[in-house]
């Protein structure tokens, strides 16, 4: 049987093999050897500082090299350490993995992250949320500015798009796990350096900006150029548990039948969609609005109301202004109706389609309307 191996390594090990070695050697051969009053060998004592001196070297002869531990790195390789978020979630590579809920979304995982089979991550959520990665940078383009805020970011799918369009993006999400992952997908397509993630909630951010008296102040506030909403719809249940509601609250199925497929913005959370929307327009006229594609347009329109109506009495009062003033009335008439011009502000709608099928709707407010930038 060999000799069994002690525990002790390193610096111990090499002055116990010394020493088991002086122990080893025959009476005679230790008779002839010049001995130092402390009774080791000279012989000895050289031999223990040659070794030392061959530790301190970082070469000792006779050891057992200790193997290089191989660090670790994630889905991100080396050198983005800080933002790799592996193992927080699954990274499936092949459908036998994901569950079955989640099959039909997983074949599509290319549409969402061109990227995706490079390290991209996904929580549950994100799965049925993200937008797809065409469908983010079209809206993207379209919100094209210096400063966007992205109020609802998820796994980061249109933070990254507008990174790419934008000088800076602001995410905001209330899950630290999905800020992780989007800023994981960030910098695995090369953008985590223009995006700043904040763990918050939309709604308690922007009531906080909007009193602050920072944000009134145009030379000290953080100017915001663009907020793009893009709110948890209800999960991807949402159309038939709303078709179901409609249908067994009005039971009336052929008049019914076109109003119980809408999709309300009352919906929306974690607020009413109308809410949301008004105090996003506190802090920038300028919003993009991701919704449903079966969304109620009435209530689009709606959301506007109330500013036009403003706008309106702005008129009347202009209106009064002109009739005092010695002006004919055909320029009187010719004012008017520029002024109104000016004023009534319009909502634009685009269809997002990937492929043959309607995937969503985005609704553009303020400037980011086509013939309206005047108001951005």
């Amino acid at each position: 049987m060999g000799r069994k191996h002690s525990a002790i390594s390193g610096l111990s090990r090499f002055v116990s093999e010394v020493f088991e070695t002086s122990e080893s050697q025959k009476p005679g051969q230790s008779a002839a050897l010049a001995t130092s009053d402390s009774g080791v060998s000279s012989a000895t004592t050289s031999n223990l500082e040659r070794r030392a001196s061959e530790w301190e070297e970082g070469e000792p002869q006779g050891l057992e090299a200790r193997p290089t531990k191989k660090r670790k790195t994630g889905l991100l390789g080396s050198g983005l350490e800080k933002y790799d978020a592996t193992g927080l979630v699954p990274f499936y590579t092949h459908p036998s993995q994901i569950p079955s809920h989640l099959q039909k979304y997983y074949s599509q995982r290319e549409r969402y992250f061109s990227r995706y089979s490079s390290g991209c991550l996904l929580d549950e959520e994100g799965w049925y949320s993200v937008t797809p990665e065409r469908v983010a940078n079209q809206i993207a383009e379209r919100c094209r500015c210096d400063v966007v805020l992205d109020a609802f970011c998820g796994v980061g799918g249109n933070a990254i798009a507008f990174a790419k369009t934008c000088e800076r993006v602001i995410a905001l999400d209330t899950s630290p796990v999905r800020l992780a992952l989007a800023r994981h997908n960030a910098a695995l397509y090369g953008v985590a350096d223009r995006i700043e993630f904040i763990l918050a909630d939309f709604i308690s951010f922007a009531q906080n900006l909007a009193e602050s008296p920072a944000f009134q102040d145009p030379l000290r506030s953080r100017k915001v150029d663009v907020i793009f909403l893009s709110p948890p719809w209800g999960g991807p249940s949402y159309l038939t548990d709303r078709q179901n509601q409609e249908v067994g609250a009005t039971q009336h199925a052929d008049d019914s039948a076109q109003s119980a497929s809408e999709y309300s913005l009352a919906s929306i959370r974690p607020i009413h969609g109308k809410m949301l929307f008004k105090l996003a327009r506190r802090l920038t006229r300028n919003v993009a609005y991701y919704l449903p594609r079966n969304v109620s347009l009435e209530e689009v329109a709606a959301l506007l109301e109330q500013n036009n109506e403003s706008g309106g009495e702005e008129m009347e009062t202009e209106a009064e202004r002109c009739r005092s003033e010695p002006t004919s009335r055909k320029a009187r008439k010719q004012r008017g109706k520029e002024k109104a011009d000016r004023e009534v502000e319009m909502v634009e709608v685009e269809e997002e389609w990937m492929g043959q099928k309607l995937k969503a709707l985005t609704c553009y407010f303020g400037g980011l309307v086509a013939d309206q930038q005047h108001l951005f």
